[in-house]
């Protein structure tokens, strides 16, 4: 698969704390033309949260764009089309291959070159590698893997690789420079202006090949 390079992931919890619906956030995004959107909600999943992600899929079909849900196979499965991203403490990839089948295209997250490896041998479509950089959106991150790491570790796997953890906007080239072919981004989405979809094409224009 080719993944675009820009990776937004809507957090419900950061938005929340910024006193941003996720649902008018996921249209924002959308709407400033980003073409994949990850859906994490690592609470309780409510009725309401249910709904935003329903809203979001209706949303994210209509721009033609990706959805990914984060950790929930189950979910992956209800939602039309939808992809999965796994964590290493979520179903192992194997196990969620036999809940939404072979055809779903299902994303794994590794720290390090132990989990990079066991990674190459699953089921899977995509890897994340991180934190690259340091991160506040992790309760608990992992050890920083840094720039050199991420260029030795690329030639590891064929599978397009995300760099994840601590990405902004002046430091995102050098990462795909190091040889991910993407970059997710979570708190930056949301910036002080309240103006996301601005920062969104900001985002796009800054990992867009030749820019700069």
């Amino acid at each position: 698969m080719k993944l675009p390079r820009f990776y937004p992931i809507l957090d419900t919890d950061v938005a929340l704390r910024r006193g941003i619906d996720p649902v008018y956030a996921a249209q924002e995004i959308l709407d400033a033309g980003a073409r994949i959107l990850q859906f994490r909600h690592k609470g309780f999943l409510s009725r309401e949260a249910f709904a935003w992600l329903e809203q979001i899929a209706r949303i994210t079909r209509a721009a033609s764009a990706v959805l990914v849900i984060n950790d929930r196979a189950d979910l992956a499965m209800l939602i039309e089309a939808a992809a999965l991203h796994l964590g290493q403490d979520d179903l192992p990839p194997t196990a969620a291959r036999r809940v939404v089948g072979p055809d779903t295209t299902v994303g794994f997250s590794t720290h390090n070159e132990a989990q990079l490896r066991a990674a190459c041998g699953e089921p899977v479509d995509y890897l994340a590698l991180g934190p690259i950089f340091g991160t506040v959106t992790k309760e608990n991150p992992d050890p920083t893997v840094g720039l050199a790491e991420l260029r030795r570790l690329r030639t590891l796997s064929h599978l397009p690789l995300v760099a994840i953890g601590g990405i902004t906007r002046k430091n995102a080239q050098q990462a795909l420079d190091a040889g991910a072919d993407s970059v997710a981004v979570i708190g930056d989405l949301f910036p002080e202006s309240g103006n996301i979809r601005a920062r969104v094409e900001d985002w796009i224009r800054v990992t867009s090949p030749g820019g700069p």
